[in-house]
């Protein structure tokens, strides 16, 4: 094997010479994906790729590729490789760092990988129950480091989950035999003794209170060590939006009576922020939201926040919308797992046969049950003043929303595998002419990656709304469904479809709605991507669809996505292509992707 490794010294002897007029990379014999990674790895191709023109820094990417490449092929259990790196005819690892060439003009890689090794032996032991080492660690398989790497990890992993903090490598055996083509790995654990969560030191923050932060982290003192649990209690940390950094780390040393302390280290956030946000369309019009921000109003993560928004500037058949609100937060209320808050808004809405007032006041409590799930349950009073062509109405209501959330997405902003399903049931009870009954809504979303790195991606969405036990025309005009805009119906006017129940020449939203969308996203460059996309939407009075008193419309488009740190940009042409409501080309400009 005609390799080596050395330091290299400061060539402050070697001038800035002409760079290389020729670079060759050989692999013979290597199957395809292993000729691609060792490309891949190979520093001289990446000083090739980052344009190097010295005789210096040629000189110190040739004496740097073994090392690259023995790792990559020692990675893919190649342990008898042949590797050379000729710079104009001379092995690189014979060429003393004084000696450097002044000039390179050709650098040739020829890199022979040899038999792969399999395991003759994999054993590592003591496991703690129900560890799982990797499958591929087993007599047979191809003998990766990586995969000696990972099993590892794994038994350590695996006695830290039932407590063994301390769990480490005690000692390895890895024998390789050339003539074989073989290597037995034996490794013996070290577990330590079992111990228990001890102190909980916190040092860092400012404005936080104490006796808060420990509230929120919930950390479990004097319980079996447990990896998840100190995860869970940095996590709490960092949801209650005050830190701009969490740190835990296990102290190093056992404490008395097998005890483990934990020091926190924390750096609150900035108390104040603000944002905006915006959507436009030719139909709806301009949307802008906006939003102020205290984090720690008491010093107990008390969160203060005023929304305000003003919808459909300048649509075509609506007038404009206002909201403004405030929510009053608070973290670990009654369990760390809780958030608490309390709400009150105001809003108007302007649609074309009616005008709403509302206001809404409530509390709820929001469980964070695990990372996936959460559950919300409130109550709320809301106040609702309509004007229409055939009068003024009141409707006052007492609710109580129950919803949940599964979210299993690999990114919020940008999901290209998982699914997302957004529930919620609010029972309310109706003053004066108001009926009783119940608002029902479920929204589901799911997402297929395709190709190298999910470079194309299959979403689709499902939306549901029913009134249930209320008649439509006794229930507050706000809960009532419709279907048209960027949310539901692309190509269609904003909304456009509902139902004639309550007069026939008044428009209003319906009690029940299906809406189904789907879209096939291709990104044809790192930053920018297309969208082809098909929206249903169905609106009636008793039924999802084909309701005799409602109807049903759809729109098709094009859209283009442009990558930013905060979501896509998105850019959405639709044109409608069923039911009697749509007229022409629509788009939409905004960020995130649709859902």
């Amino acid at each position: 094997m005609a390799w080596g490794s050395a330091t290299i010294l400061a060539l402050s002897l070697v001038g800035a010479a002409q760079a290389q007029d020729t670079i060759t990379f050989e692999t013979p014999g290597a199957p395809p994906e292993l000729a691609k990674e060792l490309r891949a790895a190979s520093v001289v191709l990446q000083s090739q790729r980052d344009g190097a023109t010295t005789a210096q820094d040629l000189f110190s990417a040739a004496r740097a590729e073994y090392a690259r490449l023995i790792g990559t092929l020692y990675a893919h259990a190649y342990y008898s490789p042949i590797i050379n790196v000729r710079i104009d005819g001379r092995e690189a690892a014979s060429i003393a760092p004084l000696d450097a060439p002044a000039r390179v003009n050709r650098i040739a890689v020829t890199v022979t990988a040899g038999p792969q090794f399999e395991f003759s032996q994999a054993r590592i032991a003591p496991l703690a129950p129900n560890t799982a080492l990797p499958k591929a660690f087993a007599t047979g398989k191809p003998a990766e480091t990586g995969v000696i790497v990972d099993a590892a990890d794994a038994a350590v992993g695996g006695w830290r989950d039932v407590g063994y903090a301390k769990a480490k490598v005690g000692d390895q055996s890895l024998t390789v035999d050339h003539r074989q083509e073989t290597l037995a790995a034996d490794i013996r654990m070290a577990p330590g003794p079992q111990l228990r969560f001890g102190k909980f030191n916190v040092t860092g923050q400012q404005r936080m209170r104490e006796e808060r932060i420990r509230a929120i982290a919930g950390f479990p003192e004097g319980q079996v060590f447990s990896p998840e649990a100190l995860n869970k209690s940095a996590d709490r940390l960092r949801r209650a939006g005050v830190f701009r950094s969490v740190s835990l780390t296990e102290s190093d040393a056992i404490g008395p009576g097998n005890t483990l302390d934990v020091d926190t280290l924390l750096v609150e956030d900035r108390l104040r922020r603000f944002g905006f946000g915006a959507e436009v369309s030719n139909s709806s019009g301009l949307d802008v939201t906006g939003y102020w921000l205290h984090r720690n109003l008491f010093g107990g993560a008390e969160r203060l926040r005023f929304d305000f928004q003003v919808d459909n500037v300048g649509a075509q058949d609506t007038g404009e919308d206002y909201m403004i609100g405030v929510t009053l937060e608070r973290p670990a209320t009654f369990t760390p797992d809780t958030l608490a808050s309390l709400y009150a808004n105001a809003s108007r809405i302007n649609d074309e046969d009616q005008t709403i007032d509302l206001f809404v006041t409530g509390f709820a409590a929001t469980q964070f049950w695990s990372d996936a799930l959460t559950l919300r349950a409130g109550l709320e009073y809301r106040a609702e003043r309509v004007s229409d062509i055939t009068g003024d109405y009141d409707f006052d209501v007492l609710a109580a929303p129950l919803g949940a959330t599964y979210d299993r997405r690999n990114s919020k902003f940008d999901p290209t595998d998982g699914y997302f399903v957004n529930g919620q049931i609010s029972p309310f009870l109706g003053f004066g002419d108001t009926d009783s009954g119940g608002r029902l809504t479920v929204d589901a979303r799911a997402y297929k990656g395709f190709g190298a790195e999910n470079r194309v991606v299959l979403a689709g969405r499902v939306q549901i709304g029913s009134i249930l036990g209320a008649a439509i025309e006794n229930t507050p005009r706000d809960y009532l469904f419709y279907s048209g805009g960027a949310g539901t119906v692309r190509g269609q006017p904003y909304q456009s479809l509902g139902v004639y129940a309550i007069a026939p020449d008044l428009l209003t939203g319906g009690s029940q709605f299906l809406g189904a969308s789907i879209e096939l996203r291709t990104m044809i460059t790192e930053k920018i991507g297309i969208v082809g996309f098909y929206d249903f939407g169905s609106v009636g009075v008793t039924q999802l669809i084909n309701d005799p008193e409602g109807g049903e419309q759809a729109g098709a488009g094009l859209g283009l996505r442009y990558a930013t740190s905060i979501g896509p940009i998105r850019f959405d042409i639709g044109y409608p292509v069923s039911g009697d409501t749509g007229d022409g080309v629509q788009f939409y400009l905004g960020i995130g992707q649709a859902f």
